[in-house]
């Protein structure tokens, strides 16, 4: 999401490794691979066959994992996880994976998704005696588990699955098994590699290539699978659900490099970029996209219409946390931070703009004002996705509804709001297209289509005045 990641950000990372020396630092090599998937927090879990540690910060992967961390880290058994808060606040106590000591013993967890029913969850707990330390809900898990009085950690799990909805792909580490799950409708994703004599799993398969492993296959819907050091074994804890894989993996969240839900990220992309190409071409000189998630679309984009790519915009990837006084302020220099054009590119062209979506449009109308100051003759916007109109709340960190663009104004009056010349999306269908598998897929933020009813009621929610969406009176308006 190029140009909207403050108000639509990445959900979670995992991966572990079973029964390979040096397991922890595996992990966290593997995590710089995930690093888009969260940067709030990171964290490695190690086991050496007798006593879990866990070592968990707030910061990207790089600044927590320097190398005299990594080398402490050894173990045979890894759990590592990288966080983006969807549900709990941004605070290291939040941070994953959350390690706890039981009657069975120590266990890390760590998942990547939302559980809806979380807080109806959490208040019967509370009533019955139990206290939070966090306000994420995978330490709703963790009692599930601890409360739990299976024999077994793999036992107990599969208990504590029975009661949670909505999305997660989950990963435990004991002292000496990994043990992952995924939701019975698959929301999430979660893949298993081969490496060396044994077995890894991550939310991507670029987790595995980053150290060398292969893919094998996704993690079922509603399976368990435990990794011992020894072998695999699997065992469906849940019957599937409705298919529910989260077609936004595709748009946005996951690598282009990655193979999820058993299909290239990159091959996806390219088709929805050629599949925009045949239902919006327009004259124009060239096709640029807002990098760096919209490349491969527009790649699509240029080959189905034969119209030249150009990198006419340029990323700054080093951009930080930024302290600007007032008095020091230019104008769109939000923008101008992270963006900035290639003028003798754009110079008295006609540009076709590819994002992969818009999500409030603040962002895009200040890129399109900074693209025709560059000598842009006109501004095509083309976007790789449907209009965004409800929330996600299967783990990604959206806006509420009131503050997503789509749901309350037509495309030509957002085309009229971000001052473009013309402005067309990808169509639902054309996304399932590109997807070749439709009747997998939950669409929920572009048809309200919810697969899993959440605790929230969305008919609540006041959307807001036609002034207020469009910014009018506001900081970005005219």
């Amino acid at each position: 999401m190029g140009l909207d990641q403050q108000h639509w950000s990445e959900e979670c990372g995992v991966v572990g490794l079973a029964g390979i020396n040096g397991a922890g630092e595996l992990a966290a090599l593997a995590l710089h691979a995930l690093q888009h998937r969260g940067q709030e927090s990171a964290g490695v879990s190690v086991s050496d066959g007798h006593t879990v540690h866990t070592h968990r910060e707030m910061g990207l992967v790089a600044d927590i994992f320097t190398e005299p961390v990594v080398k402490s880290l050894g173990g045979n058994f890894s759990l590592g996880h990288v966080r983006y808060s969807t549900t709990g606040s941004s605070l290291v106590e939040n941070a994953q994976p959350l390690q706890v000591t039981c009657h069975r013993g120590a266990i890390a967890l760590a998942h990547n998704g939302n559980l809806v029913n979380a807080h109806t969850l959490k208040r019967e707990m509370e009533t019955d005696g139990s206290i939070f330390t966090t306000s994420s809900d995978t330490e709703v898990f963790v009692h599930l588990v601890a409360r739990s009085k299976a024999d077994s950690f793999e036992d107990a799990i599969a208990e504590a699955v029975q009661r949670v909805e909505g999305a997660y792909s989950l990963a435990a580490l004991t002292r000496d098994k990994l043990i992952a799950v995924r939701d019975p409708n698959g929301f999430r994703p979660m893949c298993i590699g081969r490496f060396q004599d044994s077995y890894i799993v991550a939310s991507e398969s670029c987790a595995f290539d980053i150290i060398g492993a292969t893919y094998l296959r996704d993690i079922a819907p509603g399976e368990m699978v435990v990794l011992d050091g020894d072998g695999l074994t699997s065992r469906q804890v849940m019957q599937p659900a409705k298919p529910s894989q989260c077609v936004f993996e595709h748009i946005y969240f996951s690598r282009p490099d990655s193979t999820v839900f058993g299909q290239s990220v990159d091959a996806i992309r390219r088709k929805c970029g050629a599949i925009l190409g045949r239902e919006s071409h327009v004259d124009a000189d060239f096709v640029c996209a807002v990098p760096d998630s919209s490349n491969t679309a527009a790649l699509g984009y240029a080959q189905a219409t034969g119209l030249p790519f150009e990198l006419a915009l340029i990323r700054n990837h080093y951009v930080g946390r930024t302290f600007i006084s007032p008095a020091q302020k230019v104008r769109d220099m939000s923008v101008r931070i992270k963006f900035n054009t290639v003028q003798n590119i754009m110079q008295g062209k006609r540009v076709v703009l590819i994002d992969d979506s818009v999500v409030r449009g603040t962002t895009m109308r200040k890129l399109v004002k900074v693209i025709k100051a560059a000598g842009a003759k006109e501004v095509h916007l083309r976007i790789a996705s449907p209009p965004v109109t409800h929330p996600c709340y299967y783990g990604i960190d959206t806006p509420v509804r009131n503050e997503l663009i789509a749901s309350s104004h037509t495309v030509e009056e957002i085309c009229t709001y971000l001052r473009a010349d013309s402005l067309q999306y990808l169509s639902l269908d054309g996304l399932m297209e590109a997807t070749g598998e439709r009747e997998k897929y939950c669409a929920a933020c572009f048809d309200g289509n919810y697969p899993v009813p959440f605790e929230l009621d969305i008919s609540q929610e006041i959307v807001e005045s036609s002034n207020e969406i469009l910014g009018v009176g506001s900081p970005d308006g005219p």
